[in-house]
């Protein structure tokens, strides 16, 4: 039996600006990404602790260590600059999967970095 599972997450990253003149999408920065095996164009759940708002998009790349996260078109009226998010992707699996998470502080820096449970 396959289950979709968890396998990317990037906890309680910090918006830094959301553009409703754009395609659509979110941006997040290529270092960011490569951390919990994000690619471009794939599709992510984001919850946002803010606002409470749900949405699914797809991941831009953007540039490493730039540390902005970007909401893009119709997503940026739902979630906006200032929010505290986590993007998650997940996987359709028969095995158990390991997912790669990192958390971020206010200004989108890496304070802890895992696999499987989150700690509370």
């Amino acid at each position: 039996m396959q289950r979709l599972l968890l396998k990317s997450k990037i906890h309680r990253a910090m918006v830094t600006d959301a553009i409703v003149d754009y395609e659509g999408s979110i941006e997040i920065p290529k270092d960011m990404m490569e951390a919990v095996d994000l690619w471009p164009g794939e599709k992510v759940l984001i919850g946002s602790a803010t606002s409470g708002n749900r949405l699914e998009t797809y991941v831009l790349e953007g540039p490493a260590g730039s540390k902005r996260i970007l909401m893009n078109g119709g997503a940026a009226l739902k979630i906006k600059a200032g929010e505290r998010i986590t993007i998650m992707s997940f996987t359709w699996s028969d095995t158990q999967v390991e997912p790669k998470k990192i958390v971020m502080d206010e200004e989108n820096n890496v304070i802890r970095r895992g696999t499987g449970q989150a700690k509370s």
